[in-house]
């Protein structure tokens, strides 16, 4: 798209253009942007400047008379060529680190950020859950509670302690549960939790044709253990009631298609697994994530990490008309900051 090159006046008078759409919503008028533009132009002047950028595709005239609106390709252009960030203010940063540290569970700092995202871009703030594979297996252990229910208590990485209660087809005694989780230690300890489950499940199959009852039932219980995610989310949704403040989004069959996909998920952990490998903020705008239910809407999205490993992706869902300038710093700074918080510790 900067491949197409356009004049400094039109230049001026495009990010103009967009800036008062997305503060006002309507249509900009060659009136207003005359008054508004420090450039000595006539509207009559604006009007052709218009009447180009229209001719590119920038911009679109929705009704008669109405003035002109910035289009997905005009976006485009504005955030690749004339895109001036905002810079952070400290007191903002400052709250940003404080609700993004301290010695808080992964899931807690990612559901933290969500909400933070949410809250500062008044949009919705989606935050995929650390991948797996970057958590290692400490030690597992097995409590028993009442009505046939086992507590699984993981201890991953450092320092996390991650609890599952498992809903079991009959009553274990403590020193049964014992037996299987030194089993488990003794073999299995040290592995990340992706290659870990699927060699328990054919550690259960293997141990099941040795006839080795105690270890085949111990992996069958630590394989459902790693199978309980947290509350079964791949990731986190903030804010998602932000977008009906949006007249562009209020239509009721588009509102409900797009929550439908954060409900069905698919289609956007599709869209944010493009995103784990690319360096930095990535946006889409419109019909570009090339999901039909995202064509009215900008996803803003940024990795990551934790020890140097990219862990997952957090990001930002919004209109067109977002405040691109404002949008994307504080994406690129919450994933920096949540990057830090979700250090291990030495």
């Amino acid at each position: 798209m900067t491949s197409i090159q356009i004049d400094r006046r039109a230049a001026d008078l495009l990010r103009l253009l967009i800036e008062r759409y997305v503060r006002d919503g309507a249509p900009v008028g060659s009136r207003t942007l005359s008054r508004a533009a420090k450039l000595d132009l006539s509207p009559a002047t604006i009007r052709n400047v218009m009447a180009d950028l229209e001719d590119l595709g920038f911009v679109v005239s929705p009704h008669t008379s109405a003035g002109r609106i910035p289009t997905n390709r005009g976006y485009r252009y504005f955030v690749d060529a004339l895109l001036a960030p905002e810079p952070i203010r400290e007191e903002a940063r400052n709250r940003m680190v404080e609700e993004l540290s301290g010695t808080r569970s992964a899931n807690d700092l990612v559901q933290a950020a969500s909400s933070l995202l949410s809250q500062m871009t008044r949009m919705a703030g989606v935050v995929t859950v650390p991948r797996r594979n970057l958590a290692v297996l400490r030690r597992i252990e097995f409590l028993p509670i009442s009505d046939n229910r086992v507590l699984a208590i993981l201890v991953v990485n450092q320092h996390e302690v991650q609890n599952r209660v498992l809903q079991m087809d009959r009553a274990y005694g403590a020193d049964e549960l014992e037996r299987y989780a030194n089993a488990i230690n003794e073999q299995f300890a040290g592995r990340d939790l992706v290659s870990l489950r699927r060699a328990l499940m054919e550690e259960a199959a293997a141990a099941q044709n040795r006839v080795s009852t105690l270890l085949s039932d111990a992996a069958a219980m630590a394989s459902r253990a790693l199978g309980e995610e947290a509350g079964g989310k791949d990731f986190v949704v903030a804010g998602g009631h932000n977008l009906l403040a949006f007249q562009e989004l209020a239509d009721v069959q588009r509102l409900r298609g797009l929550f439908d996909a954060l409900d069905r998920k698919r289609e956007l952990l599709e869209l944010f697994d493009q995103c784990l490998n690319a360096d930095g903020v990535q946006l889409f705008i419109g019909d570009e994530s090339g999901y039909r239910v995202l064509d009215e809407c900008s996803v803003v999205t940024a990795p990551y990490y934790v020890d140097g490993e990219v862990a997952g992706v957090l990001g930002v869902i919004g209109p067109t008309r977002m405040a691109y300038s404002r949008i994307i710093p504080l994406v690129s700074e919450t994933a920096r900051i949540l990057s830090k918080g979700l250090k291990p510790e030495s």
